[in-house]
């Protein structure tokens, strides 16, 4: 029956115009509660819930918006969808995700397409497309609501959630350098993400600060990704004075370093510290247990889509990170972290 019922089912069982369903439907200021009570029951009932099509027909919102995506950590990406589908559901509005590669030259078209076909009330873009020109664009010329996750360039140009991720960075290569780390060795991330520059550059102002020299030897490009981790950290450890701490600049990335030190018969952590970043599920899984900075990856997901969801406009949110001990890192010539063999602390 649910399938089937249509507008005038309710209007017929709530003995009501089809006219005054609409303004249930939309709203309408000028509805007694009386009234608006009896067709939403007829409503329920029925199990009436009118389409898509049926909305925008009837010059109503959608109620769905669209998450678009490229980020190549399943990890990140699955607290991104979870914070904005639950800011969602408590709003009753269907949420929409879309895949797109920002290097793609057809990418602002994709955008556009899915807009034009799906007429999805806004948009909530993440990392890096939040940077993406063409889809930046795209999405200005259609007058679409938008909000970004963590935008690295034109900041005033619509709401925004983010951390510090400079910070962050400097944080960690800090926390490395009291533990008496001086060969701290530094992966960067994908370099479509405006957060590795940033992630970069808290690291190279932790060890300015310090006194140490920067050695691009201990420097490695990365993907974001396990396989790009995995080689850099060969890389570190065929040079002729390997370091002593590895941080990458995600936890998948951190997890590949993990891996090619098991594989060189490296005894973690007391030859080689790792740090991580992010704290995804993957940093509780991989041995040892990463210590790593806690993006607040869901908190963002979710903030981003209040933000756009309530209609706030220009407002520029910073939420805080955290950095979680774990059994990865250990002070220099350690052989495991004085709190416990495992580091399974409350984090």
């Amino acid at each position: 029956m649910s399938q089937r019922s249509n507008i005038r089912d309710v209007s017929a069982l709530a003995n009501v115009s089809v006219k005054t369903v609409s303004r249930v439907l939309n709203d309408h200021p000028y509805v007694s509660a009386a009234t608006r009570e009896k067709v939403e029951a007829a409503m329920k009932q029925l199990d009436f819930r009118p389409s898509v099509a049926a909305r925008i027909l009837a010059g109503t919102k959608s109620a769905q918006i669209a998450l678009i995506y490229d980020n190549h950590s399943p990890y990140y990406l699955e607290q991104i969808r979870l914070g904005c589908w639950q800011r969602c559901h408590e709003s009753s509005v269907r949420l929409l995700g879309q895949p797109v590669d920002v290097a793609d030259p057809d990418v602002g078209d994709q955008v556009r397409a899915l807009i034009s076909e799906t007429h999805v009330d806004g948009i909530v873009l993440s990392s890096p497309v939040t940077d993406c020109d063409p889809v930046l664009r795209a999405l200005e010329t259609l007058g679409i609501p938008f909000v970004r996750i963590s935008p690295g360039t034109n900041h005033a140009m619509t709401s925004s959630v983010f951390m510090d991720d400079a910070q962050a960075a400097d944080d960690m290569t800090t926390h490395l350098i009291n533990l008496g780390h001086r060969r701290i060795a530094f992966i960067k991330g994908h370099p479509n993400h405006m957060a590795s520059d940033e992630r970069l550059y808290g690291y190279r102002r932790a060890l300015d600060r310090a006194g140490l020299p920067f050695d691009p030897h201990w420097l490695a490009d990365g993907e974001f990704d396990f396989d790009s981790g995995f080689t850099a950290c060969q890389k570190f450890l065929a040079l002729p004075e390997r370091p002593t701490a590895v941080f990458a600049s995600n936890d998948d990335m951190a997890a590949g370093v993990l891996a090619a030190a098991h594989q060189a018969g490296l005894e973690l952590p007391r030859e080689m510290s790792v740090a991580g970043f992010d704290d995804t599920t993957l940093a509780r899984m991989v041995w040892p247990p990463l210590t790593t900075i806690r993006q607040p990856t869901f908190d963002l997901a979710r903030t981003a889509t209040d933000l756009l969801l309530t209609g706030q406009t220009l407002v520029h949110l910073r939420l805080q990170h955290e950095l979680v001990e774990r059994a990865s890192v250990v002070a220099l010539g350690q052989k495991k972290p004085a709190d416990t063999l495992l580091g399974l602390s409350s984090k």
